[in-house]
């Protein structure tokens, strides 16, 4: 398990989104640990939990596949590379200038494209097999171009299953009948109760002892808290908790911002720079504090759903609303392989060309998306020095 992950947190490039189309390639097509349908209705709930939902999916699966130890394996071994990497960013390692390394990071981006796109066309033709599903899945790509961020992403969730339920009666599921995760619910309850718990207990400590390392964990907590499917989603509540409080300078923030685009792995792990950078305790253990911190309430959230989720899916109509809700996380990768993935790499004809080739790569000669992340970052750092 540490292993399998390990090799994800050094090649997954790309954001959440690109993130669960490594994790599709690498454990559901190449491994073969779970079947389409399983890891679509895993992404599904995890769409709808706080958090940053390819971590989610990441540890969700180390549990399934080696229960507690191995979520804990999966977890960190995807999640440490990126955050070490930032935490020696925050000590004084020189941040990604000039060409080369501009021209680098912009292969990166078009390793994204390939990897979603793929991700899409695969997951599209099990998931959408019929004129049903496929409706479901546009109408789904559509909502969430109308209706950014979460609200939209959970709201065509919450509509696909509801058109499941009319149109998706019919059918056998295939795979798996149940993900058995060893969650009892009483495992499921306890976690539940210490999410909330110290979503609620953190300010007041905070707030009655005055330390700092305690407002860092606070801080950095409930910023995890309030995020639904992770991602960029997170910028915005982070700068307001380190930068609107002084605790770190708008240029640091962006600095380290850039940083963390030019990194695998998670883009929650901007938080160990973060925690890195600022007051004390600061430096590796401040990196950790908010690190484990700004993970920690997603993994509660996600450990309380798992038990009660696994039961549900078993039903007839939860298997069919769970049909819609496939075919409509269909729709939102479709359109987040349109913005922000397309529209943030493809800027002319030759991006069009290497993100193509990466996807021919990945699709018709089955090349490991690593090559394909050495292949394109080389051609773009090479452009970047010529042009």
């Amino acid at each position: 398990m540490l292993l399998a992950f390990l090799k994800l947190g050094l090649t997954s490039f790309g954001g959440p989104i690109a993130h669960l189309g490594y994790f599709r390639d690498e454990l559901v097509v190449r491994r073969k640990w779970l079947d389409e349908s399983a890891y679509g209705d895993l992404v599904a709930l995890c769409q709808f939990l706080p958090g940053p939902a390819s971590s989610q999916v990441g540890f969700a699966l180390g549990l399934r596949r080696a229960g507690p130890l191995g979520a804990l394996a999966a977890w960190a071994a995807f999640t440490l590379p990126s955050a070490i990497l930032l935490i020696v960013f925050a000590a004084g390692a020189a941040a990604l200038q000039g060409p080369v390394a501009q021209g680098v990071l912009h292969g990166l981006k078009l390793v994204a494209v390939a990897v979603v796109a793929q991700a899409v066309w695969g997951m599209a033709r099990s998931l959408t097999p019929d004129r049903q599903r496929a409706g479901i899945a546009l109408c789904a790509l559509v909502l969430v171009t109308l209706v950014m961020g979460a609200v939209g992403q959970i709201g065509a969730i919450v509509l696909g299953a509801a058109a499941g339920l009319v149109l998706c009666r019919t059918g056998e599921r295939s795979g798996d009948a149940t993900l058995g995760f060893a969650v009892s619910a009483k495992a499921g309850l306890v976690a539940f109760a210490l999410f909330v718990g110290l979503l609620v207990a953190l300010p007041l400590l905070a707030g009655a002892i005055g330390d700092h390392g305690i407002a860092l964990f606070d801080a950095f907590y409930r910023a995890g808290s309030l995020v639904f499917g992770g991602g960029h989603v997170v910028l915005p509540l982070l700068e307001s908790e380190v930068v609107a409080t002084g605790w770190l300078s708008s240029d640091a923030f962006v600095a380290g911002y850039g940083a963390t685009q030019a990194v695998p792995g998670p883009l929650f792990t901007f938080a160990a720079y973060l925690g890195a950078v600022g007051a004390p305790p600061n430096g590796i253990v401040g990196g950790l504090v908010a690190l484990v911190a700004i993970f920690l309430p997603g993994l509660l959230v996600l450990i309380a759903a798992l038990p009660f989720w696994d039961r549900l899916r078993r039903r007839p109509q939860a298997q069919a609303a769970m049909r819609g809700a496939n075919a409509a996380v269909v729709g939102i990768l479709a359109a987040a392989l349109y913005d922000p993935v397309w529209t943030s790499a493809v800027l002319g004809a030759s991006d069009f060309a290497l993100a193509a080739g990466g996807f021919l790569l990945l699709v018709m000669w089955k090349a490991p998306p690593w090559s394909v992340v050495v292949l394109l970052a080389g051609i773009g750092g090479v452009m970047g020095a010529v042009g």
